[in-house]
């Protein structure tokens, strides 16, 4: 048996804004696009899909009481040049980062996720 990761779901509140934003972030295109559901277009790669959930609540980064549960890695070849290119387009960098190899943020819908120098 042939098994791939194909699709990564996020749950939020406002699938199409963040898909906005993740597309902003990773250059990938919006494709599929429903009320409930919207998938970013990888060019045949493992991609991001957003699913309405009106009752997300997001996770506290670090915190054993409202853990992440998943996250998400890109990698970026200058470090500090991702993170401000992240911010602007509205990540949130955490206060408490545990390493210099890799940055945490939140996504606008409070998903964590991490800029990994390569």
């Amino acid at each position: 048996m042939d098994v791939r990761l194909s699709l990564v779901a996020l749950d939020c509140p406002e699938p199409l804004a963040l898909a906005r934003f993740y597309s902003d972030l990773t250059g990938w295109p919006i494709g599929r696009t429903d009320a409930d559901w919207v998938e970013l277009d990888a060019d045949g790669t493992v991609t991001i899909a957003f699913q309405l959930a009106p009752d997300h609540v997001p996770p506290v980064w670090p915190s054993s009481d409202h853990p992440q549960q998943l996250h998400l890695d890109f990698e970026v070849d200058d470090l500090e040049a991702g993170e401000e290119f992240a911010v602007s387009i509205g990540a949130v960098k955490t206060e408490f980062q545990p390493s210099d190899n890799w940055t945490v943020f939140l996504d606008p819908a409070g998903h964590p996720f991490c800029l990994v120098r390569t």
